[in-house]
């Protein structure tokens, strides 16, 4: 018997999910350049931006249709990347209510951005490649 056993087989997406997966890195791609050519921050413009909150409705809204799938890993990771984006720049407003903080904050802001710009882009090409995220 094997130390570690086979991971569960994964049903096949129908082409319509992956391009619809695909439509829903572009729309947070589109919010990050967005951040990255105006004067907003990449992650203030991520978590308020109409395309990124139009992608995670979608991503509720299909969520049971990609489940058992490959791509379920993707809908996990695009969520968690807007949640944990949210409650990083809740953080830093919080923290920039005070004097001392808001070098912090924009420092916060900044990383976050960058952090948020990795997961869009790792996400996209993994779904490129038709492979699942890591969990």
């Amino acid at each position: 018997m094997s130390e570690f056993p086979n991971p569960p087989l994964q049903a096949e997406p129908g082409p319509g999910l992956t391009r619809l997966t695909h439509l829903i890195y572009a729309l947070h791609a589109f919010t990050v350049l967005t951040g990255l050519l105006t004067s907003a921050f990449i992650v203030t413009a991520f978590v308020t931006g109409w395309p990124s909150l139009i992608a995670v409705v979608l991503n509720y809204l299909k969520r049971g249709e990609v489940r058992g799938t490959w791509l379920e890993s993707h809908f996990r990771w695009q969520l968690r990347t807007f949640w944990f984006a949210l409650l990083w720049l809740l953080t830093g407003l919080f923290l920039a209510l005070s004097l001392i903080g808001i070098p912090v904050a924009v420092a916060l802001f900044v990383m976050v951005g960058l952090w948020v710009l990795y997961r869009v882009a790792r996400g996209w090409l993994r779904l490129n490649d038709r492979r699942p995220m890591p969990i």
